[in-house]
């Protein structure tokens, strides 16, 4: 049986993680969890060692700074395989990415290398959204896509499976973006490996607990990752 483990970043996740750690672990009976936390103030990495005290099916890797959602999963995915993971689940700690989909991603994955989970394969499946930040998101979107010739319908979604296999042959360890534009990188290096990649679509939950983690340099790092990356492609240099 394949060994699967959900990397869950986390900073200031106090009022959801003791919640969508056992939501996620109802999924299957073997789902694991790794909790990354980057060095919370409100007390969620104490949390996590509350909840991994309790489960041998959750870890927690806890990091001394605040570096970015790019550096947590750089490092969560390093410690996932280290564990043994075969399958690794990449989602966000604020129950944007339904835990009850998680069963759909595994079985997608049985004939596939990546699973993405997508906000715009079928319309606009976001829920809470005010009109001017899904406009943002999806114009977005479609920059990353006409600028790095890739035909993903949701470029920046964070709830993906992937295989092992699959991290290990395109390097995640050498990504450089951060935020957003961890998942563009991430994409465009499935693609450029030959991953075979299926999208399926899923709603989207704004948080209802804590406060977002988007800022303007994380929107403007999107901007510019793009064109590197078709660049240091056509240098050989990814």
């Amino acid at each position: 049986m394949s060994r699967t483990i959900v990397v869950l970043p986390t900073y200031d996740e106090a009022e959801n993680l003791p919640l969508i750690v056992p939501k996620i672990l109802e999924q299957t009976p073997t789902i694991e969890v790794l909790v990354v936390d980057d060095d919370s103030p409100d007390g969620t990495g104490r949390l996590a060692d509350e909840l991994a005290a309790r489960s041998p099916r959750v870890h927690v890797l806890h990091r001394e700074t605040k570096e970015g959602l790019g550096a947590a999963y750089r490092a969560g995915l390093a410690r996932a395989l280290e564990l043994g993971a075969d399958l690794v689940i990449q989602m966000d700690a604020d129950f944007s990415h339904p835990p009850d989909q998680i069963p759909r991603l595994l079985a997608e994955v049985e004939t596939a290398d990546v699973v993405l989970g997508s906000r715009y394969l079928d319309g606009i499946t976001v829920v809470n959204w005010p009109i001017e930040r899904i406009l943002l998101s999806w114009f977005g979107n479609l920059y990353a896509r006409k600028a790095t010739g890739l035909a993903l319908s949701d470029m920046t979604g964070g709830f993906r499976c992937m295989r092992r296999a699959m991290l290990e042959k395109i390097g995640f360890e050498r990504i450089k973006a951060d935020g957003y534009a961890f998942q563009i990188e991430l994409n465009y290096r499935f693609v450029k490996a030959g991953a075979r990649i299926r999208e399926i679509p899923f709603f989207f939950l704004d948080r209802t607990r804590g406060e977002s983690k988007l800022s303007l340099r994380i929107g403007l790092e999107a901007l510019w990752i793009v064109w590197w990356l078709r660049i240091a492609s056509a240098f050989g240099w990814l």
